[in-house]
């Protein structure tokens, strides 16, 4: 391929994207960061990465980054993600993970970029009829969140068909872990991914966890996910960029999962047995929407990249929250 061209990943200050900019270093690829910092760190930017503070919406200031850097392909995960939040301020979800990756994606086009690399959501699905789920499954998202996601999908097909651009939408299930060398992690006060409050709690962060309905149609009542680690989703994105690089008149929906689901209480115990502790556990009603089971059927990413997991393993995705949470507890 010669020498690599520089990425812009947006969002690339936050849990999922500060990996993917370290997947790209760590491969090669110049990156440029660009993130606005009102959720991301600027001390999550790895070392290596140009950063930039801003906003996806400045299309002045995203052209002068794609001349400057000659950027070739834009890796999106700039975006609010917090499901409830969402429902109380659709407008905000609205605005910024649809018209403002509107903006991002025509000033991509005017500026001929050709690869778009988009940080969607198995929320796109809403409560599937069947489990596992398969990308040619009806997408009828229950909240603003899924939606959100769901039409930015829709305006890179559509745009893909009318000029010089291919794209791959990467559709996540429940991201955890962290790095393995523990360069970044997932860093947001008052997160809700299970792992994240479940290793809190484990260090004493927390008072204990809520578990949120017990009488799902699971093996133990309690809500089964397709966990997924950070590091192999962000080297799928890797993957998919060599892809849509190689294949420019080609573009992909795929499912970022494992095909093998765990229960919240399945996830508890793992967190009891690697951090050495007992959690305390509160059973609580089901919340509004939740599905008794969500897992990806990861057979399209498989045939279409040459990518395998390599962390694949539950008590491993939860040993490196946990030491991640110890090293943000030494950060004070």
């Amino acid at each position: 391929m010669g020498e690599k061209p520089a990425i812009l990943v947006t969002g690339g200050a936050g849990y999922i994207g500060s990996h993917a900019a370290l997947a790209l270093l760590d491969a090669g690829w110049p990156v440029v960061v660009l993130d606005n910092l009102v959720t991301g760190f600027r001390w999550a930017v790895p070392d290596g990465a140009t950063f930039a503070q801003g906003d996806i919406a400045d299309a002045a200031l995203v052209a002068k980054l794609i001349g400057d850097h000659d950027i070739r392909a834009i890796m999106h995960f700039a975006g609010s993600v917090v499901v409830p939040e969402s429902v109380e301020a659709p407008l905000k979800y609205y605005d910024n993970n649809t018209a403002r990756s509107r903006t991002l994606i025509e000033t991509a086009v005017a500026n001929g970029v050709p690869h778009f690399l988009f940080s969607s959501t198995a929320a796109t699905y809403g409560i599937p009829d069947t489990i596992p789920v398969t990308e040619t499954m009806p997408t009828e998202p229950i909240n603003p969140y899924g939606r959100s996601k769901l039409m930015t999908e829709w305006m890179l097909r559509d745009t893909a068909a009318a000029h010089p651009l291919n794209y791959c939408a990467l559709r996540y299930f429940n991201v955890a872990g962290a790095d393995p060398q523990g360069r970044s992690g997932q860093s947001t006060a008052g997160a809700t991914h299970l792992i994240k409050v479940a290793v809190e709690a484990a260090l004493g962060k927390r008072d204990g966890i809520a578990v949120f309905g017990t009488d799902y149609d699971t093996s133990d009542g309690t809500g089964v996910r397709d966990y997924i680690h950070v590091t192999d989703l962000a080297a799928a994105h890797i993957h998919a960029l060599e892809k849509l690089i190689a294949a420019p008149d080609e573009s992909h929906l795929l499912n970022c999962g494992y095909g093998t689901g765990f229960s919240v209480l399945e996830v508890l115990d793992s967190v009891d047995r690697v951090a050495g502790v007992t959690l305390s556990r509160s059973m609580e009603p089901r919340r509004a929407g939740d599905p008794d089971a969500l897992i990806a059927d990861n057979g399209a990413i498989l045939a279409a990249l040459p990518w395998r997991p390599q962390h694949a393993d539950l008590d491993g995705i939860v040993a490196d929250a946990l030491a991640w949470e110890r090293r943000l507890a030494d950060r004070g």
